[in-house]
């Protein structure tokens, strides 16, 4: 049987700047990244957490809703919302919905209500955000948690849904703006040749993953801000994230002088 988990189809009702807290600050929210059912390796460096990107291999995204209520979670993956693949605002962006204490594995992009496109760690070259026309953000993981706002029982007015819809409208200005003015600066050609091997996520065979649509109302501030990077092993090694290991890194460890004597090739002749 095929679970269902549900995604927001609510537009945000207001624009607030972020709150980053990480899962291992007591929020308790925690993202995973899975090659073959298992976490993969995390570092932890240079103000991120880092993980290998395995090229070829395909890789699902674990989000975890620790708290006895639902939470909303705005996912991207190389800067594009992985239900329907677009730039926006965490507040504005769709979000998946987890039930209380529930955990959901996301395998890919939402091409459907039954249907995902699996994730797989490719070159930018041949990644989906290649596809799409925007490489800027690529090499990124981002999960942002919101709670769901308590509200009165009293049915809003009228007033105040115009109100809200002015909130929504100025939340996507915002993130268009945003969007705008992260557009690259001009690069070398041989700059853009390197950018194109570097890590990436591809769109790959279809799998099935059905959704339902559901309302949520988010309290714009978000509980947790959950970001990792991903390269391919080389760039972990140019970073000083992993440590090198060919034989010219390997000899940086030898010795000059040990505590030992000069072994003896004839014995006690």
């Amino acid at each position: 049987m095929t679970r269902s988990f549900k995604v927001s189809l609510l537009l945000p009702c207001a624009f607030a700047a972020a709150a980053a807290l990480r899962a291992h600050e007591g929020a308790g929210f925690t993202v995973s990244v899975l090659v073959d059912g298992r976490p993969v390796p995390e570092y932890a460096g240079r103000g991120r957490i880092y993980i290998e990107a395995l090229k070829g291999r395909e890789f699902t995204i674990r989000l975890t809703n620790p708290t006895s209520e639902r939470v909303a979670v705005a996912l991207s993956v190389d800067g594009r919302n992985v239900i329907d693949a677009k730039r926006t605002s965490d507040l504005a962006a769709t979000k998946w919905i987890l039930a209380p204490a529930q955990t959901a594995d996301i395998p890919g992009w939402q091409i459907s209500g039954e249907t995902a496109r699996k994730f797989f760690f490719t070159e930018t070259a041949s990644s989906y955000a290649k596809w799409l026309g925007d490489t800027t953000n690529v090499g990124t993981i981002e999960a942002v948690y919101f709670r769901e706002k308590r509200r009165d029982p009293a049915i809003a007015s009228k007033d105040e849904a115009a109100g809200r819809l002015r909130r929504v409208e100025s939340a996507q200005a915002e993130a268009e703006r945003g969007a705008n003015s992260s557009a690259p600066s001009p690069r070398s050609k041989a700059a853009a040749r390197e950018a194109d091997t570097y890590a990436a996520t591809g769109i790959g065979d279809k799998t099935d993953f059905h959704v339902q649509w559901a309302a949520f109302d988010e309290d714009p501030t978000p509980a947790a801000r959950i970001a990792i990077r991903y390269e391919f092993r080389p760039q972990l090694v140019r970073l000083g994230l992993i440590p090198r290991e060919d034989e010219l890194f390997a000899r940086d460890g030898a010795r000059g002088f040990e505590h030992a004597y000069a072994p003896d090739p004839y014995g006690h002749r």
